[in-house]
């Protein structure tokens, strides 16, 4: 009798933490100051700080914007083409396509032709539970290269980062919309 008038247990579904994510806003970057002097200018995300690595040598074109509320971060790395366009294209065609097939439960590839400010390239969006979700590269075809892509730091897990990524998808969109190479 004493059992008899207590509530059921009721099994609930996992819950995630809602995240409040900031009003986009978006400040100029150009480097002419660093060691590398990368020759392009762009537009990143004031919630966002890039940041140029001091420890690497010389003309190696690796920097990061960083959102450390987010423990999100876009590795960008620029290359000057040097006869070896098809050989960078690859790379990047191996990190994204081969390194997660495995993993991806799809790969959507969307071409990216901006001829009037000579932008060429592809933006993957990897579904399922990838290391990385967004990734892109970009060219001039001639001069310049410039690839990205998001990481953070936590297990992969699509459904808990989805509003996350979305956000920072439409972020990445920006960068590419208002590059300009120098």
């Amino acid at each position: 009798m004493l059992w008899g008038c207590r509530k059921v247990p009721v099994p609930r579904p996992n819950g995630y933490f809602r995240i409040s994510l900031p009003k986009k806003e978006y400040v100029p970057f150009s480097d002419k100051s660093s060691k590398s002097a990368l020759p392009l200018t762009f537009e990143y995300p004031a919630y966002g700080s890039v940041s140029i690595p001091n420890d690497i040598p010389s003309g190696q074109g690796w920097f990061n914007i960083e959102f450390p509320a987010y423990k999100a971060k876009i590795y960008l790395t620029y290359r000057p083409v040097k006869n070896d366009l098809g050989d960078l294209i690859e790379q990047t065609y191996t990190m994204n396509v081969k390194n997660h097939i495995t993993k991806a439960d799809a790969i959507d590839e969307n071409v990216i032709n901006d001829p009037k400010n000579r932008i060429f390239g592809i933006f993957y969006d990897l579904k399922g539970n990838t290391a990385s979700a967004v990734q892109f590269f970009v060219t001039d075809s001639t001069k310049n290269y410039l690839r990205g892509s998001l990481y953070f730091e936590a297990e992969p897990n699509a459904d808990s980062l989805a509003p996350v990524i979305n956000f920072f998808r439409e972020d990445m969109m920006h960068l590419i919309e208002t590059l300009r190479w120098q």
